[in-house]
């Protein structure tokens, strides 16, 4: 199952299972990464025959988010989806465009967990498009809700 799968409710452009327009990342643990395979539409074009950046940063952030929450869980050696439940929103991103991503490629991200302090995890993501590295980022995720604490409860009511 996708990390995704366990995000009740979620709506998001990127990553919602329940947001049936949006680019319905899909990501999994492979070892120690994190991984997603995702095939572009030519709606998501920027220029002609190659992928929006914005698009591109999109995929990245989202797949990052679930990275986050799903080594949360995998920290503390528990399934994925059990009580509490946990989310992650963008601290930052910072995306470096290597090389154009053409729009007709297999795009396959992989994001590992450099570090965690508290509440925020700082992660490394690669963006292939047909094996060839276009794009890299650092992003960092903040936990933002914590089914377990009172004071979050009314966060996403």
């Amino acid at each position: 199952m996708y990390f995704q799968d366990y995000m009740e409710g979620n709506v998001c452009f990127g990553c919602g299972t329940q947001n049936k327009d949006g680019l319905h990342v899909q990501s999994m643990w492979n070892g120690e990464e994190s991984v997603c395979i995702w095939k572009p539409e030519k709606k998501y074009a920027g220029w002609k025959n190659l992928l929006n950046g914005g698009i591109i940063s999109t995929l990245i952030d989202c797949h990052c988010m679930g990275t986050a929450i799903a080594d949360a869980y995998k920290r503390e050696k528990r399934a994925f989806g059990s009580y509490p439940e946990y989310r992650y929103a963008t601290g930052s991103l910072f995306v470096k465009y290597l090389k154009p991503t053409p729009l007709d490629s297999v795009i396959e991200l992989r994001a590992s967990v450099r570090e965690v302090k508290e509440r925020k995890t700082i992660l490394s993501c690669f963006l292939f498009a047909d094996g060839i590295k276009t794009a890299e980022a650092e992003v960092i995720a903040i936990r933002v809700y914590d089914s377990s604490k009172i004071e979050a409860e009314n966060i996403f009511k």
